[in-house]
């Protein structure tokens, strides 16, 4: 039996009875977790979770910091870490600069904004009642840091697996060994068609390559060809090119994809590389969200 994975949900409008419904299967099946992706109402499904569930752990990963005050933030998460029994994480970030800006949202620098939002969490707790873990989205070496300090754990999105070594070498081996969590989510697609399989992750990624502090990561993990292509790309605002820079090196390094075998073996690389806790993100070539599932459950039966 292999090691089993985190997955991730979302509560899609129109779907959510079903996404709860879902979360549940999950728990029955035997999965590591269940992790709320950004968009949508993640507290709110969090919140369904507690009760839908009985012993699966879940949380947030990664909720925007300057969508909620601290204090409103650590009362919500407070409670639903204690109806679930301490099953609850709260993972925050600072999101990214087109979804602040398209929301109105004024930023800061983000070492310094998620200082004093934890300061903020941590502020509250002797009124709220007791906090869950708090686990920081990071990408870089100076917030991996940061969530050693203050922190209870890193998640990663889009990660290179090649490059998880140098990162986790910030993190003191005392708490890797511990209950610190360490997370990546993981864009996944299972299909026997492999080059359709990568074709979907390259669309997953698409948007990921137009953000400079991913490209900023990926050059750090050793990609600098591939991201001085892209930016060529995107300052001759030649989008269309972007997929056939998406090397299958790169790809292979920050994603899951192919048939079952080649899922599994790469799930297994990335529990050796030191991820406690992936994350699969589930597409799939056939169908939306219910389909990926289903081959997701496949997979793992």
């Amino acid at each position: 039996m292999p090691q089993m994975p985190a997955l991730a949900l979302a509560a899609v409008p129109g779907r959510r009875k079903w996404t709860v419904e879902l979360a549940a299967d999950i728990e029955r099946r035997g999965f590591q977790g269940i992790y709320c992706a950004s968009f949508g109402d993640s507290m709110g499904l969090c919140l369904s979770m507690a009760t839908a569930t009985n012993e699966i752990r879940f949380g947030t990963m990664v909720l925007p910091i300057y969508y909620r005050t601290a204090f409103d933030l650590a009362q919500s998460a407070a409670y639903i870490h204690e109806i679930s029994g301490g099953r609850f994480v709260l993972g925050i970030g600072v999101s990214h600069e087109p979804s602040n800006r398209r929301l109105g949202v004024a930023t800061g620098k983000p070492l310094s904004d998620i200082r004093n939002y934890v300061a903020g969490l941590r502020a509250a707790e002797q009124q709220v009642g007791p906090l869950p873990p708090v686990v920081l989205a990071t990408l870089r070496t100076k917030m991996v840091g940061l969530s050693v300090e203050i922190g209870d754990g890193a998640a990663w999105a889009n990660a290179s697996r090649s490059h998880m070594a140098a990162s986790l070498s910030h993190i003191p081996a005392e708490r890797q060994a511990g209950d610190f969590f360490i997370g990546d989510m993981l864009r996944t697609c299972i299909d026997d068609d492999r080059d359709a399989a990568a074709a979907v992750m390259r669309k997953q990624l698409l948007g990921y390559l137009m953000l400079p502090n991913y490209r900023n990561y990926w050059k750090e993990a050793g990609y600098v060809e591939e991201m001085a292509a892209v930016e060529k790309a995107l300052e001759a605002r030649d989008r269309d090119a972007l997929p056939g820079l998406m090397t299958d090196r790169w790809l292979a390094d920050a994603t899951l994809f192919g048939t079952r075998k080649d899922v599994m073996e790469g799930l297994e690389a990335w529990f050796a590389a030191g991820v406690k806790t992936p994350i699969l993100v589930p597409s799939s070539t056939k169908g939306g969200q219910a389909k990926a599932f289903e081959e997701i459950f496949a997979a793992f039966a």
